[in-house]
Order: structure tokens, then C-alpha cells, then sequence
């Protein structure tokens, strides 16, 4: 059964060792390391350099179509064999959001609103990066429904640091 599972950097090596990934997307800022894991192909590690921003800002990198397009190629090449991950800098809002847009493009059949609401209940401190949502639901044909649905589960409960999580594509 295909399933997401999200973390924070810290928690990365620990996550791919435990679920046995074989993807891996690391959504960090632009000039950030991203380690090596063993395990994952370097084909099959994905690294998109933006900053958690939803507004342009000096000094840092703002998600663009371009970003969304390549997480949507990513996950959507795939093969949904073994676990995919995907983690930021505190597993809170950019890998919650691409985790919600994998999920949405992966299960098209699933109401936006229960993939949202299935979010919430596995990350309680999940507060997906706005502008990800909106980039992916104009790319995915969603006409407002993805950010409708993040709107309405609201921002998640504070934290320093997101607990690593599976989102699974069927819902259950």
C-alpha cells in the first residue's frame, strides 16, 4: 500500500531507515545541505531549494510554478512500490504541504477536504505553506478546492518541531 510519511531534517535518516523508503523529497532553503541516505538512489532524492514563504522576501526563495511542476513530476513518476518521504527544515509546513499535494495528485478520486481532514488528524501541528497549496491546486485543475480545504482545517497546533507522520493515498 502506497504511503507518505513526513518529517523534520532531524528526523529524516531515521524515517527512511524505519519505513524503508525508496523516494525521498527534501524541501529546504536554497543554499541548504541536503545529506546523503542510504538506501535512496540519488535519482530518487529530490531537492527543491525554497524558503517557507508565502510573499516575496529579500534574501529568499519564493515556490513558483516551477517548484510545484517538479514535486508533481516526482511524485507522479513514483512507482509507489515502497514509502515515499518527504521532510523540511521542522516537518510543519513545506513537507506538509507537498505531502497534501502528492496526495491530491496520487488519488485524484479523493475529495480534497478529506485528504485535508486526514492531515490533520495524523499531524495535529501540520500548517501547510499557503502558497504551495495555491501554486498545486491551479496546477491540478482544483479551481480553489485544495486551498478551500486547507483554509478549513486551520493553522495546526504550535510547535518547534512536526512528530513524523504517514498520510496513506486510499484514506484509510
Amino acid at each position: 500500500m502506497p504511503t507518505l510519511h513526513v518529517c523534520s531534517l532531524s528526523r529524516l535518516h531515521d524515517t527512511v531507515a524505519e519505513t524503508r523508503a525508496s523516494h525521498v523529497v527534501s524541501l529546504l532553503g536554497a543554499g541548504a545541505e541536503v545529506p546523503r541516505l542510504t538506501g535512496v538512489a540519488a535519482e530518487r532524492h529530490l531537492f527543491i531549494g525554497v524558503s517557507d514563504i508565502v510573499e516575496p522576501r529579500e534574501g529568499y526563495v519564493l515556490a513558483g510554478a516551477e517548484h510545484m511542476e517538479q514535486l508533481l513530476a516526482f511524485v507522479g513518476a513514483w512507482g509507489r512500490e515502497s514509502p515515499l518521504v518527504l521532510h523540511c527544515w521542522a516537518g510543519i509546513s513545506r513537507s506538509t504541504a507537498a505531502a497534501y499535494i502528492a496526495a491530491c495528485a496520487l488519488a485524484p478520486e479523493r475529495d480534497e477536504a478529506s485528504i485535508a481532514l486526514s492531515l490533520r488528524a495524523a499531524a495535529p501541528s501540520a500548517t501547510p505553506n499557503a502558497r504551495f497549496v495555491a501554486l498545486a491546486d491551479d496546477l491540478l485543475g482544483r479551481r480553489g478546492r485544495m486551498v478551500d480545504a486547507i483554509r478549513s482545517i486551520g493553522r495546526g497546533a504550535d510547535a518547534m518541531e512536526g512528530t513524523p507522520f504517514m498520510l496513506q493515498l486510499n484514506g484509510r
